[in-house]
């Protein structure tokens, strides 16, 4: 009994550093996950990038650094976080080849966003489709022509030619 007492506590002394130095690098990665999308929101401000495309690259450095700081943190502890790296690897790629055309979306809206061919008001036609652009999101692009409003998909924009007159 004395000697599982004293094995315990010799392996809570060499443990305790491990668990200690885990908690100081969850809680640096957690701070940087707090203060750097705030270093990107306002340089973004000050770049006038669009305030959807900055949001959406906040939270995603946000909850990657959180999910690198945890796997980091348990690979100090001694944990094997390898077959964890794998796990979110293969269901990221399953999760992105199950939703290829809304990611594609996406990616094409904050390209959109970000290069601005074409802004609100402006005459644009793409892939027979003609109309004022009256909204541009991440996933679609708004037209209005002859009191219809008509989405497109951003990736059609993406990948077509597109004709644009410049806005009213």
């Amino acid at each position: 009994m004395k000697e599982g007492l004293h094995q315990l506590v010799a392996s809570g002394v060499v443990f305790a550093p491990k668990v200690g130095v885990s908690i100081l690098i969850f809680v640096a990665f957690w701070i940087a996950a707090i203060v750097l999308p705030r270093i990107i929101r306002h340089v973004g401000a000050t770049a006038y990038v669009d305030q959807g495309v900055l949001r959406l690259l906040q939270r995603a450095l946000k909850a990657g650094l959180l999910v690198f700081g945890a796997l980091t943190a348990l690979g100090t502890m001694g944990i094997n976080v390898s077959a964890l790296v794998a796990g979110l690897g293969l269901t990221g790629f399953a999760l992105g080849f199950a939703l290829r055309d809304v990611l594609s979306n996406f990616v094409a809206g904050i390209l959109i966003l970000s290069y601005r061919p074409f802004r609100k008001t402006d005459q644009v036609s793409v892939a027979g489709v003609e109309g004022v652009v009256a909204e541009i999101d991440l996933r679609y692009t708004t037209l209005e022509h002859e009191n219809q409003r008509v989405l497109i998909p951003n990736s059609t924009l993406f990948t077509n030619v597109i004709t644009v007159t410049a806005g009213k």
